[in-house]
């Protein structure tokens, strides 16, 4: 950027999905009349449609160009205001491909099952243990996990209905010890 003299270089860290960056808001505050702003990319700039289009006619209003390097794009001519958009258009196509590809990723690997992640440490036996003292009264959820040796969330992920299960428990030995 300083090769090509920037007499300011700003560095933003955020993706350039939206506008919604302090680093981008602080450059567009510099930016006085007669000014060009200077991108190394135009993805990096930003790769919503709406978004570049807006920034760049928000610049172009107060009388400063945009310039962006890898592009070869000047928006201070017809042709480059062209390309421009050509660009912004491409931008905004590759984004959305990319988050389609990632959903359908995810959604494949739903589809698979459970994979990844921690091991399970629960075993049918330690089920089987945990389901036994439920009715005891006097255990509590915790102190069933402690014994066992596994967090009491994960009885609660693995016994889905531990709290109606224990409750409809002890109202039976409530009722066959007054019985």
């Amino acid at each position: 950027m300083n090769a090509v003299g920037c007499r300011r270089v700003f560095a933003d860290k955020k993706s350039g999905k939206n506008d919604l960056r302090l680093e981008l808001k602080v450059c567009h505050a510099f930016l006085a009349e007669g000014d060009t702003l200077v991108v190394p990319s135009l993805d990096r700039y930003g790769r919503c449609l709406k978004d570049l289009v807006t920034m760049v006619g928000e610049l172009r209003e107060r009388g400063v160009g945009f310039t962006s390097l890898h592009e070869n794009l000047d928006t201070t001519t017809p042709g480059g205001r062209l390309i421009f958009h050509v660009f912004t258009a491409l931008a905004e196509f590759i984004r959305e491909l990319t988050v389609a590809a990632t959903n359908e990723g995810l959604a494949a690997a739903r589809a698979r099952g459970p994979t990844g992640g921690r091991p399970s440490v629960i075993t049918p036996e330690l089920l089987r243990a945990a389901r036994d003292m439920l009715p005891n009264p006097e255990n509590s959820i915790e102190s069933i996990a402690k014994l066992l040796g596994v967090s009491a969330g994960t009885l609660y992920n693995h016994i889905r209905d531990l709290r109606e299960l224990r409750a409809f428990r002890v109202q039976r030995q409530l009722e066959s010890s007054t019985s």
